[in-house]
């Protein structure tokens, strides 16, 4: 069985896929726009689910980026409850998972990733949570009551976001990562241990340079983690926060370049006719990045690359040049990142960490390629084109809390 075309076929209701449908309609695309997801849920949106969602600040209808009528008004047709199995790009068709064949003209992916899953003895086991959707989350508070101490293994954003609210909920809190301090693979040292004190002040139990060797269980069910060291760690609840799987497999069986994420050219086409792949599932050439092809897993690329389908889509293309920046919530500290700090061989630290409210400062040949800003906003904000204008301000003026950063530009 096969039904109609669609003039542009979306896989993936995030914010990727959800901004693309409300772009063109924006832009004036008169064409038949359709929403592809697995979930049975209308769009939503999936930062809030690690933070506010997680510790009931924030109902689930609060989520939608818009309410049902919308995507009726701007006749936006919604498949849920749909995977796509496999894609023939030569017919310009998708197979979903049912056997069902839909006709497309033009196919935007962004399926974002899926949780990267622990391969160890136990990781089947009931108690073993992740969070990326909004039915993993529901999963979780639904157990979470019965459980004391929960094992959080994983110290990037993701795993301190959940450990900060699970102890707003009153849990005990373990938290364990392989490096040697967390947020290793995206921020400084001084970011990272300011992290870690903080957490230990609220009562996180950090474990660094710790290797889970498997998950202890018993009846089905978590009951604690075992480390490499031997040591077994008890908890009721393991929340695993170890990255994503980039979500392309259709496209790369189809034939797509891929590199780590399907590769996508400047305006976000991939190697295949007819074919983009924008958000976390996507690796582009990165001016930001010194030039490096990456594939970035934030809010603003999947915003800003889904404008620039748009755009092409709707007969006014423009190469995608956006700044790329990040937020992270935990307690009452807000991070707000600009830029990138990839193979930076020098880090400023301005304002005192101990006050709670300072930014880090990235280098790379002396250029500004990057800022963390904690409680910082005016940094953030004033910081962002030091790194546009690729700034190489004299450090000493860096540090100056009484020269504002917008100063600093054009030096």
């Amino acid at each position: 069985m096969e039904t109609d075309s669609l003039d542009v076929l979306i896989v993936g209701t995030g914010h990727g896929g959800a901004q693309t449908a409300i772009a063109l309609r924006q832009f004036k695309f008169s064409g038949s726009v359709g929403l592809l997801s697995e979930e049975l849920d209308l769009p939503y949106e999936r930062p809030p689910l690690s933070k506010e969602y997680l510790s009931g600040e924030k109902s689930f209808e609060r989520l939608l980026f818009r309410k049902p009528e919308f995507w009726r008004e701007k006749k936006v047709t919604l498949l849920l409850g749909r995977s796509v199995r496999a894609v023939d790009p030569k017919a310009h068709r998708v197979i979903l998972g049912d056997g069902t064949q839909l006709a497309y003209e033009r196919l935007v992916w962004a399926t974002g990733g899926a949780p990267r899953r622990l391969s160890c003895a136990g990781s089947d086991l009931a108690g073993l949570h992740t969070i990326r959707t909004h039915a993993d989350v529901d999963r979780l508070l639904a157990e979470l009551p019965a459980v004391q101490q929960v094992l959080v293994v994983g110290g990037g954003y993701i795993g301190l976001e959940a450990a900060a609210v699970l102890r707003k909920l009153g849990k005990r809190v373990v938290l364990l990562e392989a490096l040697d301090r967390v947020l290793a693979r995206v921020a400084g040292a001084p970011l990272s241990r300011f992290y870690e004190a903080e957490h230990r002040e609220h009562g996180v139990d950090i474990r660094l340079s710790v290797n889970v060797e498997c998950i202890e269980g018993s009846r089905g069910k978590v009951t604690g983690v075992r480390l490499a060291s031997g040591e077994v760690i008890p908890g009721g609840m393991v929340v695993v926060g170890i990255g994503i799987v980039p979500a392309v497999e259709p496209l790369i069986q189809a034939g797509a370049k891929a590199d780590n994420g399907v590769n996508v050219d400047d305006f976000c086409r991939t190697s295949l006719p007819d074919i983009y792949a924008i958000g976390d599932c996507a690796s582009q050439v990165n001016s930001f990045a010194g030039g490096a092809r990456v594939r970035l897993e934030s809010v603003q690329n999947a915003t800003d690359q889904a404008t620039c389908v748009a755009r092409v889509l709707a007969g006014d293309p423009q190469p995608y040049r956006a700044i790329p920046w990040f937020w992270s919530n935990q307690y009452d500290l807000r991070l707000q990142t600009v830029g990138l700090s990839i193979a930076f061989d020098d880090v400023v630290v301005r304002g005192d960490p101990a006050t709670r409210g300072f930014s880090l400062i990235y280098l790379r040949n002396r250029q500004i390629i990057a800022l963390d800003c904690v409680n910082a906003p005016r940094d953030y904000m004033q910081g962002r084109k030091l790194v546009e204008t690729a700034a190489r301000p004299a450090q000493d003026l860096l540090v100056d809390l009484t020269r504002p950063l917008k100063d600093l530009v054009g030096s």
